[in-house]
């Protein structure tokens, strides 16, 4: 598959086969995750990796969906304010960090034909206590992994995004010129 296939295949997965997903591929997922860009290549990341049930409970509790206990790994992706850049604003980089390597890893997973689920909807405070994270760590997203029950229509991409000519601007956005 092209990069354009891959991103088109690639959906929200909520039922995962219990097959467990073979190491080579989480070794390839994670080091897509890895090599992502990040601002001034600071690497502001840490990916918990959970298989194990007792450790996957303590996600349930801050994301209670029945639907999250069918993927057979969960990744937790965090991101650390003391090492991310900050622009001469103070704008820190580290969701735009994070939001580049968790997509990275998606497209990587969905090629090797495994599903994830973006997770951003779950209870912070229980999670960070939960897995007893440091101040300065940031949960920034669970993404369950595991092979999918469904598979993705392809096309739906045709009437669920907008056109090109509804966000795409010819040199400035002021007199909202389309190409």
């Amino acid at each position: 598959m092209n990069l354009l296939e891959i991103a088109k295949s690639r959906y929200s997965v909520r039922n995962y086969k219990s097959n467990e997903v073979e190491e080579s591929k989480l070794a390839l997922v994670l080091e897509t995750f890895r090599v992502a860009p990040s601002a001034v290549n600071f690497q502001p990341w840490h990916l918990i990796v959970m298989k194990l049930a007792q450790n996957k409970a303590k996600v349930y509790e801050a994301y209670q969906r029945e639907w999250l206990k069918s993927a057979p790994i969960l990744l937790i992706a965090c991101g650390d304010h003391t090492a991310s850049w900050k622009r001469s604003d103070g704008k820190d980089h580290l969701d735009i960090d994070m939001g580049i390597a968790i997509d990275h890893l998606m497209l990587q997973a969905t090629e090797l034909g495994l599903g994830t689920c973006w997770v951003c909807n779950f209870n912070a405070v229980i999670l960070k206590q939960n897995l007893n994270l440091p101040e300065q760590i940031e949960q920034i997203a669970i993404i369950p992994l595991g092979y999918p029950v469904d598979t993705s229509d392809i096309n739906r991409h045709d009437t669920k995004r907008k056109t090109l000519s509804e966000f795409v601007h010819l040199e400035t956005i002021e007199n909202n010129t389309k190409p």
